[in-house]
């Protein structure tokens, strides 16, 4: 049956899901990369398409901004019969070490946001990637000589919050950036059984309040996309 707010039937959506936070991202990355692209659902801007690539089934999914939007699309999509979701979106770094544009690839996520505190019921917890997705990640970052970085990111709710003292603060703990969804996509897929991971492309650093040139971003983007595309490749090869 359909989900309340992802209007899908079991069927529309694939076993791999790519899931940016924006709509106009959702329809650029289906109409761009995908063959045969299709949309299943508008409901709430919530927009999602199924297509190919490379002869792989793979949906991409909106999620809108923040946990509790994510939260409740990862549950659904799971009902909905995905296997693997992998975050495509943006990310403010923590370092100035992670330069415009590049790609980073999450190991696991500092949970600084309110919705997995509530699902947990504040009990202490490390959300983490799925290891053989970002293996697959890492693989196709480097096969494509993608700039990236692996590790920490930092899961937060209040995207104007951030000051430059407390990215170094936390840069300081290894954590490469800050963004608004992974905390929550991995808690819920190691509740559902799923396989889960997050690529970002960096936007900005958190000292620096103008984000990077559009070209830049967009070629940022790109990249990261294309890695995330071609590690489902790889490990659709190996199911």
């Amino acid at each position: 049956m359909s989900q309340i707010h992802v209007r899908a039937q079991p069927g529309d959506v694939a076993p791999y899901v790519l899931l940016p936070g924006d709509p106009n991202r959702a329809r650029h990355i289906a109409e761009t990369y995908l063959e045969g692209a299709r949309e299943y659902t508008s409901h709430r801007q919530l927009l999602g398409f199924t297509g190919t690539y490379q002869g792989v089934r793979v949906s991409v999914q909106t999620t809108g901004m923040g946990c509790p939007s994510a939260a409740i699309v990862a549950e659904e999509l799971a009902r909905l019969g995905a296997r693997t979701l992998i975050r495509v979106g943006t990310l403010g770094g923590a370092t100035p070490s992670v330069a415009p544009g590049d790609l980073v690839i999450a190991t696991a996520a500092v949970p600084n946001d309110g919705t997995t505190r509530q699902m947990l019921g504040g009990a202490p917890y490390a959300p983490a990637a799925s290891f053989e997705v970002v293996e697959a990640s890492v693989q196709a970052a480097r096969a494509s000589g993608a700039p990236h970085h692996v590790g920490l990111v930092m899961t937060e709710d209040a995207f104007y919050a951030s000051t430059p003292e407390h990215a170094r603060l936390w840069a300081g703990r290894g954590v490469l950036g800050f963004e608004m969804e992974a905390s929550a996509i991995f808690l819920v897929a190691a509740q559902r059984g799923l396989r889960a991971a997050c690529l970002t492309a960096c936007s900005n650093d958190i000292g620096d309040p103008q984000l990077v040139p559009d070209d830049v971003l967009a070629a940022g983007v790109d990249r990261m996309v294309r890695v995330a595309l071609d590690a489902i490749v790889t490990l659709a090869a190996r199911n």
